[in-house]
């Protein structure tokens, strides 16, 4: 079923793509989208300020495993998104999801496919697959 929605998805943006079906335009317009997240990030912790990104050298002990660094290690986010950040947030990151099946669109690659072999390859190096 969820293979549907996406293949239903990537299929939905592959009709609607007029403006912007040059595989130079997807290519900017991704980029301008990852960059539009990165902006609504910042400024919800810099304008609104429902988040504070309290970022410094995050430390292991020396003898640390990884299920250890697991937990160890954060985000590095305090505070939760205000409804207002995370709507803008959600349709930031929707409209990358449109590109990234524009891109596959125009590279004839199927987004559920790709989608299904990070997935496995997540699931099978678990931890080990530090990208």
């Amino acid at each position: 079923m969820k293979d549907i929605i996406i293949d239903d998805f990537q299929n939905a943006v592959s009709e609607s793509l007029i403006r912007h079906k040059s595989i130079l335009d997807i290519m900017t317009k991704l980029g301008e989208s990852q960059a539009r997240i990165n902006r609504a990030i910042a400024k919800s912790a810099t304008n609104c300020g429902c988040i504070k990104i309290d970022v410094e050298k995050q430390k292991l002990p020396q003898d640390c495993s990884l299920e250890d660094a697991a937990k160890i290690l954060s985000h590095q986010i305090k505070g939760k998104l205000c409804d207002n950040c995370r709507e803008v947030l959600e349709d930031e990151i929707g409209t990358e999801l449109y590109y990234l099946a524009a891109l596959c669109e125009a590279l004839n690659l199927n987004l559920f496919d790709v989608l299904l072999k990070e997935y496995k390859n997540v699931t099978t190096l678990g931890k080990f697959s530090l990208l």
